[in-house]
């Protein structure tokens, strides 16, 4: 019997909010990006144009991100998908970490080139360039900040808007790193500092692009994300009298989750009665539940407590 979301829309509950905050980020970025291309170009600066090829990345990111929310909206009642339209802000984010991947590859690349080939960049000119994009880069990570708690946010937020933010998060610590390289070449002469600078951004952005990879392909994988939530739906039914024989959770969406719970029951009660005994657990959305007679002990395959961590590890 299935239960909770007859609709199956299976949105983030700030979902609104963070298309419009995405959009607005991806715009001031796109503008960011010219500067620093221009600046780089301008003043022969490695660190200032591998940051702009980097902003460009984020623009794009930043536009996927904003047509996950805008695609996710348009069709969350459409009946072609059985689950809702929840997971493809996860599909944009894994999109998302093989462009930031992708960039880290590109970044180190040019890199190794001018640290083995070294150029004379205008140190005093482009410092100002860097400072201002750090500046909208903070301004951008200040507007793609999630809604809800830090904690509630890494657990089980909103991983499209996490990605987006990751970017940026990203771009910070290359524009901190280029800065540091610019000063270095302008104050100390190490002209090979600028170049050093886009090579630890590299390792640090293809860092940040393997940790996002691994959450949300987590997700498209149907991997059990909540190992907790597990153990409660186990031990309510449980202790509503059955004896759970099977039992899987995956996630639907930013604070969705879906259950299927097979139920041995000597006593005959419906799936009804288990229904209820988990209608108020927070973020179970959806729920099928199959209620069988008891089996005799001998054709018990697995306890109902191994089952349960069974299922918190699929």
């Amino acid at each position: 019997m299935d239960a909770f979301r007859v609709d199956r829309t299976y949105l983030g509950a700030h979902h609104g909010r963070n298309e419009r905050r995405a959009w607005l980020a991806a715009g001031i970025c796109a503008v960011t990006f010219l500067v620093q291309i221009l600046g780089g170009l301008a003043f022969n600066s490695i660190a200032l144009l591998a940051g702009g090829v980097h902003m460009a990345a984020h623009v794009a990111a930043l536009t996927i991100a904003g047509l996950a929310y805008l695609l996710a909206r348009r069709y969350a009642k459409d009946g072609r998908f059985a689950f809702g339209t929840g997971k493809i802000g996860y599909l944009a984010a894994f999109t998302n970490a093989v462009a930031l991947a992708i960039t880290a590859a590109v970044l180190a690349g040019e890199s190794v080139m001018r640290l083995t080939q070294p150029e004379t960049a205008d140190f005093h000119g482009a410092t100002p360039v860097a400072v201002s994009v750090l500046a909208i880069n903070l301004l951008c990570m200040w507007l793609l900040r999630p809604a809800e708690a830090p904690q509630e946010a890494a657990e089980d937020g909103d991983l499209n808007l996490s990605a987006a933010h990751l970017h940026l998060a990203a771009d910070v610590a290359v524009s901190v790193l280029t800065i540091a390289g610019l000063l270095a070449g302008e104050h100390l002469g190490w002209t090979w500092a600028d170049p050093l600078a886009g090579a630890l951004g590299a390792v640090l952005v293809a860092r940040f692009a393997w940790g996002l990879a691994r959450r949300s392909g987590a997700v498209l994988l149907d991997m059990s994300p909540n190992p907790r939530l597990a153990a409660e739906i186990g031990a309510r039914l449980e202790a509503a009298g059955g004896h759970v024989a099977d039992l899987h959770l995956w996630r639907l969406g930013p604070g969705h989750h879906a259950a299927i719970a097979v139920v041995r029951d000597a006593a005959g009660r419906p799936a009804a009665h288990y229904r209820t005994a988990l209608a108020d657990l927070p973020g179970l959305s959806h729920v099928t539940l199959e209620v069988r007679p008891e089996a005799p002990h001998r054709d018990r395959e697995i306890p109902a407590d191994a089952l349960t961590r069974k299922s918190a590890s699929v």
